[in-house]
């Protein structure tokens, strides 16, 4: 009987791949080869620029919410000069002009003889609407000063306006700043009846009188006739205005533009590296890979 021998099967030709030993350092060079553009001319540019970018927005919003802050403590402290200003001893008006931060608020007497009286409109009180009555103060000095003896509701009705008291007076109140019509919630509307003004504004009463008016006016600090006090306001550039308001919209910018520019770097990244890969693994037209070649040679050796 004949034997066979077992047929033993010839191992497999080797193709000459990387064994699995040789895994580590073929994702090294794998790895080198895709973040070699990062020490690109390009790339270096690109991360000085978000090397600076970010602490200067950084800065820039910290110095806006600073802004902001200080406006915030100016109308604070505003506020709290104009009660504490009530309490002190009237001075003469002379005295506490031109109107400033400083002088704005502070208690004021004046003498004189009324004279021509108006009303003004669109002004609200106790969240109800109504309008001033403010009768011009004919004062030794020649000139007029303004005063607000009060506030009445409703629409501005002449028949409803107590008389202003007859003779030489005396009158004690707030001393304020002229407004600026479109400003702190002042009427710039125009077209208003005889007999009524939009704003309290020496520059637009002398158009209206025949003699010349200071530029500042006085709320009393009691209502003339049964009217309610207008309380005193705080000066002009204290308050939480619009330009408050726009340094918070700056500093919520600044920080949003640190974001934008943290996640355009990140994506910029992410797109080079995918195609940083498809070039090693050759995935590219040949165009690109050209492109992808000329990169790494003006890219640092030994990398």
């Amino acid at each position: 009987m004949c034997h066979r021998t077992p047929h033993r099967a010839a191992p497999f030709p080797s193709r000459g791949g990387p064994t699995p030993r040789d895994g580590n350092g073929l994702r090294t060079r794998t790895v080198e080869g895709v973040y070699r553009f990062l020490l690109t001319p390009r790339w270096w540019g690109i991360n000085v620029f978000v090397l600076l970018a970010i602490p200067f927005c950084i800065f820039m919003g910290s110095w806006q919410l600073g802004r902001f802050e200080d406006r915030v403590d100016d109308h604070r402290d505003a506020e709290a000069r104009v009660v504490s200003d009530r309490r002190e001893a009237a001075s003469p008006l002379e005295g506490l002009l031109p109107v400033t931060k400083a002088t704005s608020g502070k208690q004021t007497t004046a003498s004189g003889r009324y004279d021509t009286q108006l009303l003004v409109p669109d002004r609200k009180l106790d969240g109800k609407d109504g309008y001033y009555v403010l009768t011009l103060l004919r004062t030794d000095s020649g000139r007029a000063l303004p005063v607000v003896r009060g506030w009445l509701p409703g629409a501005p009705d002449p028949a409803k306006v107590p008389a202003a008291p007859t003779g030489e007076v005396t009158v004690t109140g707030a001393l304020q700043a002229s407004e600026t019509p479109g400003n702190n919630g002042v009427s710039a509307r125009g077209g208003l009846p005889a007999g009524q003004t939009a704003a309290i504004s020496g520059a637009s009463l002398v158009n209206l009188v025949p003699y010349d008016v200071y530029d500042a006016w006085v709320t009393l600090n009691r209502g003339d006739s049964g009217m309610k006090a207008v309380p005193a306001s705080a000066p002009g550039g204290t308050g939480l205005d619009l330009k408050a308001f726009q340094n918070l919209g700056y500093t919520a910018e600044w920080f949003a533009f640190v974001g934008f520019v943290v996640f355009m770097w990140f994506r910029l990244l992410r797109r080079e590296l995918e195609f940083a890969r498809d070039a090693e693994l050759g995935l590219l037209p040949e165009e690109e890979q050209a492109e992808t070649r000329e990169r790494e040679r003006s890219s640092p050796s030994g990398v």
